[in-house]
């Protein structure tokens, strides 16, 4: 069972990409409104969003968006629905919702399937500093 506060929405990530840590920082420094929270998919939190939405990590592995009132979005569309949440300039990227998740999704994939040659790989998972460990479940 996740908890987590009213109004918050929880950003699953792989925890030993370097592009999904850098993003999961960027969200930080962006979520004026703290709307976000954090853990990463090998976690605790992770493996029960996993078995709760029977999630085939072989295509899913990158990001999750879950929240108790929306359910749980992936991919593209959690990707987008994050930068709706950041203000502007980010937010004016819900204009690809335009375009059909299929379309968004092979994008997605392609990069998923790349970011450990284009940006590497760490052999653990990010810990988050004390002034960042509220953000966090693990």
């Amino acid at each position: 069972m996740i908890l987590l506060p009213k109004n918050k929405q929880l950003i699953l990530f792989d925890g030993v990409c370097n592009l999904c840590n850098s993003s999961v920082q960027y969200v930080i420094k962006h979520d004026k409104n703290n709307v976000f929270m954090f853990a990463p998919l090998q976690g605790e939190a992770g493996r029960t969003i996993i078995e709760k939405f029977n999630l085939d990590t072989s295509q899913t592995d990158s990001i999750l968006l879950y929240s108790e009132e929306k359910g749980l979005k992936i991919k593209s569309t959690a990707a987008l629905a994050i930068a709706t949440k950041l203000g502007f300039p980010r937010n004016l990227l819900s204009v690809f919702f335009i375009v059909p998740s299929l379309i968004r999704n092979l994008v997605y994939d392609y990069i998923a399937k790349n970011r450990y040659k284009w940006y590497g790989k760490q052999n653990e998972c990010m810990i988050p500093t004390e002034k960042l460990k509220s953000k966090f479940l693990n």
